[in-house]
């Protein structure tokens, strides 16, 4: 059976909504959930954006089921700093913790004032990180100079077993580039061919570990009113990278998209009105090979998508994953 997971979206609602979204989708009937980390939103009409790792300890001490974040270590967050929070969580909540690490994007990191290094850099910063927090998980003393410095650094509050660290993939080549190094691949729906070619990618290389989609969906009463959603929450989705990487304001995804083309934010968010259609859709993009897909439902109103889910979309896509 796939695992269905919920997604908590920072960047649309403050932490406190966002914490009884995620209590709701525990009780919805969702396997787990998974969140995003960023400093700002992806537009200025989303207009939120709270500190995840303060939210996830709460997130995790309210629900039963297991939650992950996406993080990128190297610029705004130390690996060092990480690798603590990684460990005090799954310490307190042992087996339901999980980490997504990725290279980033400037519009969270260019905060610090360092240069926006290019995309093979952010890897080999990215790589580099990944060994150090491997190793701090692991209770060694860690020393390191590279793209990242690191002097004789310890965890000292450990967990009994490291949780999983998965790595994040948009293209075929750094999901390739990622097997081996990483715990399991997470990426993010787009056209199904390139689905296939990451999924691909990462497992002709190596690659172990569950595959983990990230879907996003607008569901409502009517397809208009679920678009209507989609252009006014989601229209970031129509820039891809690298502008997607470099862009550092919300502003600039605001002005980058303009006026939303239909057919184009079709492809970015599933749009539908009928759930049971909506449930075939994902069902389709998961047998590609993924083993969890987790939903990201783009309105606001949060409560409204869970009711649906729970009557709805979770009884269908439980019939056709």
């Amino acid at each position: 059976m796939v695992f269905v997971g919920y997604h908590a979206s920072h960047e649309q609602l403050p932490p406190s909504a966002l914490l009884t979204s995620v209590v709701g989708a525990e009780r919805a009937g969702f396997d787990g959930a998974m969140c995003s980390d960023h400093l700002a939103p992806w537009g200025v009409r989303q207009g939120e954006s709270g500190f995840a790792w303060s939210w996830l300890g709460a997130a995790l001490a309210s629900t039963s089921f297991s939650l992950g974040v996406v993080n990128a270590p190297g610029q705004r967050y130390h690996p060092v700093v990480i690798a603590q929070a990684i460990a005090t969580l799954e310490e307190m909540f042992p087996g339901r913790f999980w980490t997504v690490l990725g290279s980033g994007e400037a519009m969270n990191e260019h905060v610090t004032g360092d240069p926006w290094p290019s995309k093979d850099d952010r890897n080999a910063r990215l790589d580099e990180s990944i060994d150090i927090i491997r190793r701090l998980l692991a209770g060694h003393e860690v020393s390191h100079d590279g793209h990242v410095r690191v002097h004789r650094a310890r965890i000292w509050s450990l967990p009994d077993q490291p949780p999983p660290l998965f790595g994040a993939a948009v293209s075929a080549e750094t999901a390739g580039w990622l097997a081996g190094r990483v715990d399991g691949l997470a990426t993010v729906a787009q056209e199904p061919a390139a689905l296939r070619r990451v999924v691909d990618a990462y497992r002709s290389a190596g690659g172990a570990g569950p595959c983990t989609l990230q879907v996003h969906l607008s569901l409502a009463e009517t397809d208009a009113a679920a678009l209507a959603l989609a252009k006014d929450q989601w229209r970031n989705g129509l820039i891809g990278p690298p502008e997607a990487w470099d862009f550092d304001q919300p502003e600039d995804f605001d002005a980058a998209v303009g006026e939303p083309d239909e057919g184009e934010l079709r492809k970015a968010v599933l749009v539908d009105s009928d759930a049971a259609s909506l449930a075939e859709r994902i069902t389709e993009l998961t047998r590609i090979g993924f083993d969890r897909v987790y939903l990201h439902h783009v309105g606001k109103d949060q409560n409204a998508f869970l009711d649906r889910a729970a009557s709805e979309l979770l009884p269908a896509l439980r019939r056709t994953l």
